[in-house]
């Protein structure tokens, strides 16, 4: 199924290729025809030449950089079981926002608030 904003569906796809591999169309000329800029065109016909799929990629981002490590949930925990510390200190210590250390409780099942 095609995002919701796609300009082309799989099929549209695999024909504004055609126009510019087996037809020789010209990438301006096939992207008028199909309803896309140059540049959309430019990037289908590049995918295909490349051996990708036509299909929709996913979204999702590959990685979250701001994510916390493993270590860091850990210290968060360690921190309110020995020192019960509310969220705010546990948050100045280990660097991260208050929010970020109710999410972690809330995950291990530990209670927000003292």
């Amino acid at each position: 199924m095609p995002h919701a904003n796609a300009p082309l569906t799989a099929a549209g796809r695999a024909r504004l290729v055609s126009l510019v591999v087996d037809e020789d169309y010209s990438l301006r000329r096939a992207a008028k025809e199909c309803g896309v800029s140059p540049t959309t065109a430019y990037r289908w016909v590049k995918r295909h030449r490349e051996g990708a799929n036509l299909e929709d990629r996913s979204s999702r981002p590959n990685n979250c950089p701001h994510q916390l490590t493993e270590e860091q949930e850990q210290r968060i925990v360690a921190i309110r079981q020995e020192r019960r510390w509310g969220m705010f200190r546990i948050a100045r210590e280990v660097g991260v926002a208050t929010s970020t250390v109710e999410r972690v409780l809330k995950r291990r099942g530990m209670p927000t608030r003292l």
